[in-house]
């Protein structure tokens, strides 16, 4: 969102109040859980937080509770720091200054301000505000944070985290700031400022100062006492905040580009032996297992799919020609595909395993203490540490970026064959049912190819720009939340792309008359298409088209098969 722009301007019914918004766009609420209920999640149980439960909470305003579980650990590390401030142990960043001024102590009149000008001196950030699923997602994950009792605030903080996730009250918080080393300190600032009443949230679908909108829910604002607003702005939140909605609408994206390329293979009329099952077993990878597993399901019972044996017995006539005039003779079709439908699994077999390790690793991410300083709640030590540092998370989400514009390339190689018929297997020019007088999809190639190059020009890794700030006290930086707001971003761009390619596969299908023969993994994702998106006949714009495809994918409306389903697990630990 603009920064100069109200908080919304959408007058469609089926939007999100809480305003879903990605690129400037508004896309419908995600559905709630079948039973239509609304969802509790409740933090600092037994079991972890999973990624499902921070997107559900993020983007479908689930309901939060902390455990009493949370509770008792929050107030047994409470008492520890009360105890060690009554004995008068220096701490840093409760009895220090902070950064570079450490070695400045703090006299016991000072800790409670020492606290709030930690707010009020981050608060530096610049840039258009960060989507609300984003802010969401960030406090949420600093409620799970503080609940794992290492960071010692009271109680009373997290509940009015999880008070303003629950009254659907957002703070404004601008994208740049943090380099993702002592956490992320400047927009993590914006958050807890709104809890003590400064600062401005959305609210209602109004933008208003979190004082306006602390009296409206009933809630007192937050008053700091030593070390909370160093637990609250001291860690990795924002960052995995956008790794986790990164990763959910990567594999979003993924799930559907392979049934756009299977939709493509029964458009050109290809074979789906390629996929078979013994030969991803000779090579023995298990993405590349898994993803031809996926696009055997896809394709299963196809009536469109050919297979190889016919192609060599076609292929084979030309050769018996051949070889009685003695004269080369060209054959109307290769005994093989191409390379962005026959290699699909060794291709993107290793996205597939990718995307399983970043999704566990943002997930230890997202249940972590990630907080300086800590004190153990078994020993009463207090640690110094860098749990703050968002290394793995900027590691995992440069990776992700390469994965991003490896199936972007994929797709556009895709797009391309099908739309030149020198290689589409008889499909006309630009898919144009007229050509000549129409133009057909050429439009959305050259916006396609747009997609396709920006996503390479955004995928080199921020990981390796470390510069040394903060009086060299942070004298090297993770960038994570570059890294992961670069990936968050491109994840839109590639919906968008893949949205551009199921247009095309399925303008490909009806230039065959296959709609009726297509297997039924493909078939439902036709209908999907075809719910927002008739057959193009003459030339249209398409960006409506564009827009109301990635809509659907963003609220999951368009059915597909699951990257990790348990056929496929099984599958794999037999190989």
């Amino acid at each position: 969102m603009k920064r100069d722009e109200p908080a919304f301007g959408i007058a469609a019914t089926d939007v999100d109040p809480n305003e879903n918004e990605t690129n400037g766009r508004a896309y419908p609420r995600p559905p709630r859980d079948p039973a239509g209920l609304s969802r509790y999640v409740t933090i600092g149980a037994r079991t972890p937080l999973s990624l499902e439960e921070v997107v559900a909470v993020a983007r479908d305003a689930a309901q939060t509770q902390l455990s009493e579980t949370a509770k008792q650990r929050m107030r047994h590390s409470h008492s520890l720091l009360q105890n060690k401030l009554r004995l008068g142990e220096p701490i840093y960043g409760v009895t220090t200054g902070f950064g570079g001024n450490a070695h400045y102590q703090i006299p016991p009149n000072g800790l409670c301000a020492l606290q709030t000008n930690l707010l009020r001196f981050l608060k530096t950030g610049v840039g258009d505000y960060l989507p609300t699923e984003v802010v969401r997602a960030s406090m949420l994950l600093r409620v799970n944070a503080l609940a794992l009792g290492w960071s010692c605030p009271r109680v009373d903080v997290a509940t009015q985290l999880t008070n303003f996730l629950n009254h659907g009250v957002t703070p404004l918080v601008p994208k740049y700031g943090s380099v993702g080393a002592s956490g992320d300190l400047i927009p993590s600032a914006y958050i807890a400022s709104c809890l003590c009443g400064d600062g401005a949230v959305r609210y209602g679908g109004t933008v208003m100062t979190a004082t306006e909108a602390l009296t409206k829910c009933g809630l007192p604002p937050l008053e700091l006492e030593p070390k909370e607003g160093l637990a609250l702005v001291n860690g990795t939140t924002m960052m995995t905040a956008l790794a986790v909605l990164a990763v959910h609408r990567v594999e979003s994206a993924f799930r559907l580009a392979l049934g756009a390329i299977a939709m493509a293979a029964e458009g050109m009329g290809s074979s789906a032996d390629y996929y078979a099952e013994r030969i991803q077993a000779a090579k023995g990878h298990p993405g590349q297992i898994a993803v031809a597993g996926i696009l055997r399901s896809l394709l299963a019972g196809s009536l469109l799919t050919v297979r190889l044996e016919e192609i060599r017995n076609r292929v084979a006539l030309t050769g018996r020609i051949t070889f009685q005039s003695h004269i080369v003779e060209r054959a109307s079709e290769s005994v093989q595909a191409s390379y962005s439908l026959r290699c699909v699994p060794q291709g993107l077999g290793p996205m597939w395993e990718s995307l399983r390790d970043t999704s566990r690793i943002v997930e230890r991410e997202v249940n972590s203490v990630n907080d300086n300083p800590l004190i153990d709640p078994d020993s009463a030590d207090v640690l110094h540490t860098g749990n703050f540092y968002g290394g793995h998370i900027a590691r995992a989400m440069d990776g992700l970026k390469i994965d991003i514009s490896t199936l972007a390339n994929w797709l556009h190689s895709v797009v391309a064959m099908l739309m030149d018929s020198r290689f589409s297997n008889g499909l006309p020019n630009s898919l144009s049912p007229n050509v000549g007088l129409y133009q057909g999809f050429k439009g959305l190639q050259l916006c396609h190819t747009s997609l396709v190059t920006l996503l390479r020009q955004q995928s080199a890794p921020s990981s390796v720009h470390t510069l040394p700030t903060e009086q060299y006290n942070q004298d090297v930086v993770s960038l994570g939340t570059h890294a992961a707001l670069t990936a968050f971003e491109m994840s839109a761009t590639l919906r968008d792309a893949v949205a551009m390619t199921l247009l095309t596969t399925s303008q490909a299908v009806d230039l065959r008359k296959g709609a009726e023969n297509l297997a039924d993994g493909t078939k439902s994702i036709y209908r999907a298409i075809r719910r927002v998106s008739p057959f193009l006949e003459e030339d249209r714009p398409l960006d409506a088209d564009i827009a109301a495809v990635s809509a659907f994918m963003e609220c999951g409306s368009i059915a597909t098969v699951d990257l990790y389903d348990a056929n496929t697990q099984k599958h794999l630990r037999r190989n």
